[in-house]
């Protein structure tokens, strides 16, 4: 976590901002245990902290032993799941989504399963924050920058929801955790971040 979320640094600081990074995670992996739709939750990560904080919240971790960047992370952790679950429906979601709210990545979770696959843009509708697979598919993951566009030319079914703005806000700069913050943090978040609560409410 220490060199995560550097674009936040004008915002939050050198000093805050590796904490910022693991309390997103932890906001986020709170919210997606909660929904009625998730049996599982596993984070992909050799950050020792960081797995140790998540696995406190249920989290299954995974090493990343791939190594090889975001997506193939996010493919060792879909084999993984169904390595222990046969034929299982996977889902990848962002690890920076602080102000996620259970009841709409359910509703998320619950258009995507009418597709073999499914995208939901961020909030900026150039990246993804979500991406799904129904049993027996491939889950090809392709996030990072311009990622919506990849995603539509592989053939993801991109969900036009309203209603779903914490699944699609991610933070990665000061902006957008103001706009998370407009939203509703979670409780790991707001506790690192009492000035922005401060500041987001008057």
């Amino acid at each position: 976590m220490a060199r995560a979320k550097s674009r936040l640094a004008p915002a939050a600081g050198d000093a805050l901002r590796p904490g910022l990074a693991l309390a997103f995670a932890q906001d986020t992996v709170a919210a997606a245990l909660a929904a009625r739709e998730v049996r599982d939750v596993v984070v992909v990560t050799d950050d020792a902290a960081a797995g140790a904080a998540l696995a406190e919240l249920g989290a299954r971790i995974v090493p990343d032993s791939p190594a090889a960047g975001l997506n193939a992370a996010l493919a060792h952790g879909a084999r993984s799941v169904r390595a222990l679950r046969p034929g299982a429906a996977v889902a990848a979601l962002n690890a920076d989504l602080p102000a996620l709210r259970t009841e709409e990545l359910e509703r998320v979770l619950i258009h995507a399963s009418e597709f073999p696959r499914a995208f939901l843009p961020d909030a900026a509708g150039i990246g993804t924050t979500f991406l799904s697979a129904a049993p027996e598919v491939e889950f090809r993951p392709s996030f990072g920058g311009p990622s919506r566009i990849r995603h539509i030319i592989s053939g993801a079914e991109e969900l036009l929801l309203e209603l779903v703005d914490s699944v699609r806000q991610d933070v990665d700069t000061g902006d957008d955790l103001h706009a998370a913050f407009a939203l509703g943090v979670g409780p790991h978040t707001e506790a690192l971040c009492p000035a922005f609560v401060r500041q987001t409410q008057s």
